[in-house]
């Protein structure tokens, strides 16, 4: 009897953003192609509550120091180690020598990695993986070679427009004007000062739009004192964080990405998916989903143009139907669950 292949995924984090959300879906195909999966994280968040939900076996911890104590005494017999963050492929490599198990790593941030232990750690990897081209040169540009690029995958899934309607209505937020929004952390790398100031220019220009701005982070007090000074009250919605914030595409006339920095911005797939317009810097891994007319595009950290691409989605319905269009057709036959599977499968499965 042939022993069934095991891979045991690895994410340390707290949160639920798009790398969480790509661990659970990396899971789902690899047992849709027949291998058990199993699961390490924290114990008490999110990625543990959905792993469980679908059925997935988890290990689930406090501190890193109990994932030490699991790599070195429980890892042998796994396939491969798939490591989803930076931090906890450390443990992954400083426990090789007890495990031997081969490490994957899927790399989704395009900041630029530093330091001779950083390096050590990657040439210990059996395969590192960027999710975009941009985040391969980055480690390539590291001193690393053999680095493949695996992009993410989206899955469609039924919204609940009723709800995003009870939030707008909850805020007192008209639905009769133009909705724009957008799904990112309040963090440097997604650059919400940009994304600000082009809301500002496009306030200028039209009144008849409202955005929402769903998401948190340490520059959140300074953005919400940034739309006081320039009275955008009215029109500049800071929404918080929610759960399962897919919810809002169903509202959405526009999608808007403002960043200086993305390894790849799956959140554009999601608003590939639901149909919805998308205007976009091209920083990073950006420039890998949003090109060849799927998206409005405009240089990063120029919110002139950013504000001139939303206008234009605003304005000419033919450009929208046209962009969509494209936007799905390339999502649902680049981004599956099968089509990175295989991607991964092809890397490390030997024939």
């Amino acid at each position: 009897m042939v022993k069934q292949q095991k891979i045991l995924q690895l994410n340390f984090e707290k949160t639920w953003r798009g790398g969480e959300r790509q661990t659970l879906y990396n899971m789902i195909g690899f047992r849709d192609a027949g291998y058990e999966v199993e699961l390490i994280c924290v114990k008490g968040f999110e990625l543990e509550k959905k792993a469980k939900a679908l059925n997935f076996k988890t290990y689930s911890y406090n501190t890193t120091f109990s994932v030490i104590v699991f790599l070195l005494l429980k890892c042998r017999g796994y396939t491969f180690l798939h490591a989803q963050t930076s931090h906890i492929l450390t443990y992954c490599v400083f426990t090789k020598w007890f495990h031997k198990t081969p490490i994957v790593f899927s790399r989704r941030v395009d900041f630029v990695p530093k330091g001779f232990l950083t390096k050590l750690k990657y040439s210990y990897t059996n395969y590192v993986t960027g999710v975009s081209t941009a985040i391969k040169k980055i480690i390539e540009k590291f001193g690393i070679k053999n680095v493949t690029v695996i992009s993410d995958i989206a899955i469609e899934k039924k919204l609940n427009r009723e709800r995003a309607l009870a939030v707008l209505k909850e805020k007192n937020i008209s639905s009769t004007k133009k909705i724009i929004g957008t799904l990112a952390a309040f963090v440097d790398h997604k650059d919400p000062f940009n994304m600000l100031e082009a809301i500002k220019i496009l306030s200028e220009k039209r009144q008849d739009f409202t955005f929402l701005h769903f998401g948190d982070g340490e520059l959140q007090p300074a953005i919400q004192q940034k739309i006081k000074d320039y009275n955008l009250e009215e029109c500049y919605k800071v929404m918080g964080f929610y759960n399962t914030a897919e919810d809002f595409f169903t509202i959405l006339d526009v999608f808007v990405m403002s960043s200086k920095e993305e390894g790849l911005g799956s959140s554009v797939l999601d608003a590939f998916l639901y149909g919805v317009p998308v205007a976009s810097t091209t920083a990073g891994g950006l420039i890998d989903i949003v090109k060849d007319g799927r998206a409005e595009i405009c240089e990063k950290q120029n919110p002139q143009q950013l504000a001139n691409c939303i206008n234009e989605l605003l304005s000419n319905p033919e450009k929208v139907k046209r962009n969509t269009q494209k936007a799905k057709e390339y999502v649902n036959t680049f981004h599956t669950v099968n089509y990175i599977t295989q991607h991964y499968l092809n890397l490390f499965i030997k024939k």
